[in-house]
């Protein structure tokens, strides 16, 4: 669903990711353009009818936070660019990743066998 929003909207939800729930005005004041409160309230709205944020009432008013748990929104995100640029293959979108990182070093590696080792059990059980 993240995937399908406009630019600003999606904004103002990335930044929900990245410092919690927020005010209207925390989010004015966070935005790298300046928009009125009246226009981020009117898209935090929308963003509510769409089921991506949610309003809960504070000592300070509403605040608003994502509804998906951001663990959640990554993998499906994640699930969108395989899709989209690597026809589905997540070998390639793996094989890609590796590509593009130029020093992995031995923890690191360690760790991706680790995963792979675990989705083998996994998928053998």
């Amino acid at each position: 669903m993240l995937n399908n929003l406009p630019p600003r909207e999606r904004q103002i939800v990335d930044l929900l990711y990245e410092r919690g729930a927020m005010a209207v005005s925390d989010v004015c004041d966070a935005l790298p353009d300046r928009l009125s409160a009246s226009a981020v309230r009117a898209m935090l709205t929308r963003l509510e009818q769409k089921g991506a944020v949610r309003r809960d009432q504070s000592e300070r008013g509403y605040l608003f936070s994502p509804v998906e748990a951001e663990s959640k929104a990554s993998v499906n995100a994640l699930g969108h660019v395989v899709r989209t640029f690597f026809n589905g293959s997540t070998t390639h979108a793996a094989s890609a990743l590796l590509g593009m990182s130029e020093k992995l070093d031995e923890n690191d590696l360690d760790e991706l066998e680790a995963m792979i080792a675990a989705a083998r059990a996994k998928k053998g059980a």
